[in-house]
């Protein structure tokens, strides 16, 4: 079997998250003929769980990870930074749902903010790790019914929570534009393309990463073998983490089950003093709109504020560089309605990601073929679903058990999509329909 990899990460904008970062010092790309007992495809969230649990437990063996471009720079270091512990779904109005499933991903959600805490710490990686949770605002009457819904859900899960009315959102954030707010307060704030450089720098001895390595074609087969433009690398055993551009694998049945869907963020210059001073509210804090197609807003320590939002369908995984100059205008008109009182302040930095997701929002969980396994497909939370997708897919193809393990084997698989092209107008006229419909919320 022979999987082609014709769609690589590309350069979608510039991300502030890596820009702002040092520059990294020089990659080790693959180069001949490299022989490895594991060999885990992708160096984001799942990838680097996958690979560093793979190595713990088989402290032995010899593990390959191999990525197209540098850590941090593809989409697990575009995020917001949000570590959610609580359920997240984007097909939501409220981002709940039924108890069980909530209750479920709950645990993965808290098993992997403890994994990567007790790495943050033991490693000292510096990636503003700030255990402070999250606000989620309403700006329209439906965004407030939305914020009821998502506390009823609340306290169906027993879960704490803190109401919020204007003022107290206004002393919060320094802005009036929010007439109501919850904060909850499990959620981790970071820096996503810090925190996944910092795990890269820290893997175990027996890990050997490889960098702007981009596969060519996977050769499915007794070994395995990933072929780059300099070299090949064989192994019995693969670990895929690529999620989106895993959407062109139709051999493994994951093309047409998994959506590419790319979103935007925008960072602003780093405030002045006098502009700080005019903005108030607290150093810093995160803000989930209440209508999950609304506008996600970071406010950073180091003085700059982060903007989210617009999905789009990119089934080309890339992001056209016209689209981006209208992101980015749209992401400054929206800065500019939340905070009047800091005219002229510019978007220093605009980019897209991808997002992999299902319609049914399963996951395409455990061994595709055999010797291939799958930690794929995080469904929009990428922080906390990725670390735990990677940590169990290496559990699993180990043979451990656990309650985490037996969670995420009971997930849905992906449901069959539509053929295109009626699967790209329907996305896309949903997606429009749903940002319409969240007026001031976006």
């Amino acid at each position: 079997m022979q999987l082609t990899c014709n769609k690589l990460p590309q350069n979608d904008g510039r991300c502030g998250w890596y820009e702002t970062l040092p520059a990294p010092g020089p990659s080790t790309p693959l180069k001949g003929e490299v022989k490895a007992d594991w060999v885990v495809l992708g160096a984001g969230l799942a990838g680097l769980a996958a690979a560093r649990r793979l190595a713990e437990l088989q402290p032995e063996a010899c593990i390959a990870l191999i990525d197209a471009r540098r850590v941090g720079f593809g989409a697990a270091g575009r995020n917001s930074g949000f570590m959610i512990d609580l359920p997240h779904d984007l097909n939501s109005h409220d981002y709940t749902g039924d108890r069980t499933s909530d209750l479920q991903q709950i645990c993965l959600n808290r098993s992997a903010i403890e994994y990567v805490r007790g790495i943050v710490k033991k490693h000292g990686i510096e990636c503003d790790w700030r255990e402070q949770g999250k606000l989620h605002g309403a700006v329209e009457e439906h965004g407030q019914r939305a914020l009821e819904a998502f506390a009823k859900g609340l306290d169906g899960l027993d879960e704490p929570y803190r109401k919020l009315d204007a003022a107290e959102m206004k002393a919060a954030t320094g802005t009036d534009f929010f007439r109501a707010g919850v904060h909850v307060p499990g959620t981790v704030l970071l820096q996503p393309a810090a925190l996944v450089r910092g795990l890269a720098a820290t893997l175990p001895e027996n890990v050997q990463l490889f960098e702007d390595s981009p596969v060519r074609r996977i050769e499915v087969g007794k070994p395995h073998t990933l072929v780059t433009d300099q070299g090949r690398l064989q192994s019995p055993r693969l670990v895929l983490a690529n999620n989106a551009y895993a959407s062109q694998f139709g051999a493994l049945d994951l093309k047409g089950r998994i959506l590419p869907i790319y979103t935007y963020g925008s960072m602003s210059r780093q405030l002045s003093d006098d502009e700080l001073a005019a903005l108030g509210g607290d150093e810093s804090w995160g803000l989930i709109p209440a209508d999950p197609m609304g506008t996600t807003l970071r406010r950073l320590g180091s003085g700059r504020i982060c903007v989210r939002h617009t999905f789009t369908y990119n089934a080309d995984l890339s992001a056209d560089p016209g689209k981006m100059e209208r992101i980015r205008a749209a992401h400054r008109r929206s800065f500019d309605e939340r905070f009047p009182m800091l005219p002229g302040v510019e978007m220093e930095y605009t980019w897209g990601g991808a997002l992999c997701v299902t319609r049914n929002g399963g996951t395409p969980f455990g061994e595709l073929a055999p010797g291939v396994y799958s930690a794929l497909c995080q469904n929009g939370l990428g922080l906390a679903r990725g670390t735990i997708t990677g940590k169990l897919a290496a559990e699993y193809a180990l043979g451990a058990e656990s309650e985490q393990l037996d969670i995420m084997l009971q997930q849905p698989k992906p449901v069959a999509n539509p053929p295109e092209p009626f699967l790209g107008l329907g996305v896309s006229s949903t997606l429009a329909w749903k940002e319409w419909k969240a007026g001031k919320e976006l």
